[in-house]
């Protein structure tokens, strides 16, 4: 009975598609689009966004959540106005859509923002995308009532609990939209912590980031356990499991995520710095729960684990001031002008942009050795993450020059006589 109840609704309903009245609601759709693009054009230009990954808005303004949000609201409103006067047969395709096309963007979205492009991205893209679809025609279709009866007889007993099919279903459901809003949420509050923050307050920012991303999805998955029926009791026995696992076999994973918000909050180490560490040097582009990334000047990244950062030595060069020494050492031979061979020097390393005049650079006759006079040329750069080696290069092809220019030897090394 059930069933062609629905079967006459869906026959009524095509009847009065074909009325002249469906021009009116055809209109009155093309209405709520314009004056949806109006608004939401208004809105962006207002608040002056320019983030082609926003949530609201997207690179185009049909591609955020915004449009279909509010062409969704305009809609329900005009179905409202019109059933006054004709019976409305559009709205009924038109707004289920639109309530499938809102679930869309805002999944497809919040995913996209939060993961970026991690492959399993995709999938879950079209998976979202085919279940409101589906969801959608059976909706308009009627038979979304009938399959839900019919998916409630199918049921099972674990435990003291029984569970149906339905259940399953409604609760997996439930606990995708509180996951989905809770990385909607995070990601709001990592794009306000994270705006305009630069050096140590982008640090500790990300640290308060990460910690409440951590926060809403436990919180999230708790919920999510809950809606599909899930006894959270019995997860003391899991949690006593998993620490006494953390405490035999993750010592190593647990120090580094504790080391991470260690390094996050107390700001030894920062996004920007220039670091040695394990005979690796670079500079940190990312600081994440687990490990550090650092990027050398060749282009090669190292994926630091956290925790050695805190138990190893670390050479932070850049942690409370980012100016570096360098220095280099010659020898000039023993008749040369030292006043003059002390002038050249000073004048070629001030003729490099990158050497800093405060402090200013430092020339030292500094030994007497077996070839000749030794001179000790000391200098400041204040951009080490530009490269060391090519700032060094330039100052010594500058001196050489500058003393062949005048004349100056440059004795070669003393080899040893051969037995």
């Amino acid at each position: 009975m059930l069933t062609t109840a629905r079967v006459d609704d869906l026959s009524d309903w095509l009847t009065a598609l074909g009325q002249p009245a469906t021009l009116v609601e055809l209109g009155a759709l093309l209405l709520c689009v314009l004056l949806a693009w109006a608004l939401v054009w208004a809105t962006k230009r207002a608040l002056q966004t320019t983030d082609r990954s926003s949530i609201w808005f997207g690179r185009r303004l049909v591609d955020g959540v915004m449009f279909p949000f509010v062409l969704l609201c305009l809609a329900y409103g005009a179905r409202l106005l019109l059933s006054h006067w004709v019976a409305v047969a559009a709205f009924r395709i038109a707004l289920p859509a639109l309530v499938a096309l809102l679930v869309i963007r805002v999944g497809v979205k919040v995913l996209q923002v939060a993961f970026h492009e991690a492959p399993a991205v995709r999938v879950l893209e079209r998976t979202i995308s085919w279940a409101a679809w589906i969801a959608m025609v059976l909706w308009v279709s009627g038979l979304l009532p009938v399959l839900l009866e019919e998916l409630d007889q199918i049921h099972w007993k674990i435990g003291g609990a029984t569970l149906s099919l339905r259940t399953v279903i409604e609760g997996s459901l439930t606990a995708g939209v509180v996951l989905i809003l809770s990385l909607w949420v995070s990601a709001g509050i990592e794009s306000r912590l994270l705006r305009s923050a630069t050096g140590g307050d982008l640090s500790l920012r990300k640290a308060v980031s990460n910690a409440v991303r951590a926060l809403l999805m436990l919180i999230g998955l708790l919920v999510a356990l809950t809606a599909v029926g899930i006894d959270l009791t019995a997860l003391s026995v899991l949690g006593g499991a998993v620490g006494v696992g953390i405490g035999l076999g993750l010592q190593k994973l647990a120090s580094s995520y504790v080391s991470g918000f260690v390094i996050l909050a107390e700001r030894s180490v920062r996004i920007g710095d220039s670091v040695r560490v394990d005979n690796f040097e670079g500079v940190v582009t990312d600081i994440n729960a687990r490990y550090t990334v650092v990027r050398s000047l060749t282009g090669r990244e190292s994926i630091v684990p956290n925790e050695m950062f805190i138990v190893n030595r670390v050479e932070n060069l850049s942690l409370s001031d980012r100016t570096l020494w360098q220095s280099t050492v010659l020898q000039v031979a023993y008749d040369s002008d030292v006043d003059l061979v002390m002038r050249l020097l000073q004048d070629a390393v001030l003729a490099q942009p990158r050497v800093l005049r405060d402090p200013p650079p430092a020339v030292a006759l500094s030994a007497f050795g077996p070839e000749g006079l030794e001179f000790t040329v000391a200098y400041w750069i204040g951009d080490p993450e530009h490269g060391q080696l090519s700032i060094r290069s330039d100052v010594n092809l500058a001196v050489l020059r500058s003393l062949r220019a005048h004349g100056i030897q440059v004795p070669p090394p003393l080899r040893p006589a051969a037995r």
